[in-house]
């Protein structure tokens, strides 16, 4: 199966991350979207200390109407930062007849360079940029970091670099929601709406469990 990776800290899952996943999904006709909140996030810090497993319970809540989205708690079964390329390893490990298909948006793309072990990412994966409307990339080669700019080659059939492992570089126009996890926060915990940011039943949840409403925290 064809198989769309989309993680995150999920600190809460909001609509922005439902319709990257969504039209990801149908622009590469993947099978399913597996949504993989990070349990220790290398990047970024959980100043708000919810735990992974509301993190969790946030995004089944989200997704349980969509046949083609599924969670995995992979990121919690291992100690240590929870770095991209070795959920990507363990993955291969759990779904060795599965192609994988690993969601970035086009700002972590920029920054490849400083994730771990980033040259591997192209030998276990096809990575989907999800890029915002009217960017144009032109040349995507110039995207890359200069060091693997000699791997890629460009495919003008599927209009995506491939990389020469095997996989491709592939480039999706999003929906440009502007809506971040962080504002939802900041907006519970001044008892301001939230409407139509997230789905009601992860507000649902975060009401029934008092989740980000210490000021003291923001």
């Amino acid at each position: 199966m064809k198989i769309g990776i989309l993680g995150g800290t999920f600190n809460p899952i909001h609509l922005a991350h439902l319709r990257i996943a969504e039209e990801v999904r149908e622009a590469c006709a993947l099978d399913q979207i597996v949504f993989i909140p990070a349990a220790v996030p290398p990047h970024k810090t959980l100043g708000e200390d919810i735990p992974f497993a509301h993190r969790l319970a946030m995004v089944e809540a989200a997704i349980a109407e969509n046949p083609y989205f599924a969670v995995s708690d992979i990121e919690s079964r291992r100690t240590g930062k929870s770095y991209s390329v070795h959920t990507l390893e363990a993955l291969h490990r759990e779904r060795p007849d599965d192609e994988l298909f690993f969601i970035i948006g086009m700002d972590s793309f920029r920054d490849l360079q400083s994730w771990k072990e980033y040259r591997r990412l192209f030998e276990l994966c096809n990575i989907v940029v999800a890029a915002r409307p009217g960017v144009v990339v032109d040349d995507p080669k110039r995207l890359l970091p200069v060091a693997i700019m000699k791997e890629f080659c460009y495919n003008c059939a599927s209009k995506s670099l491939r990389h020469h492992s095997g996989t491709s570089l592939i480039f999706v126009e999003e929906t440009f929601l502007d809506i971040s996890s962080t504002h939802i926060r900041q907006l519970i915990s001044e008892e301001r709406s939230t409407r139509y940011l997230m789905p009601p039943a992860v507000y649902s949840y975060i009401e029934s469990h008092g989740l980000y409403r210490d000021k003291e925290r923001f």
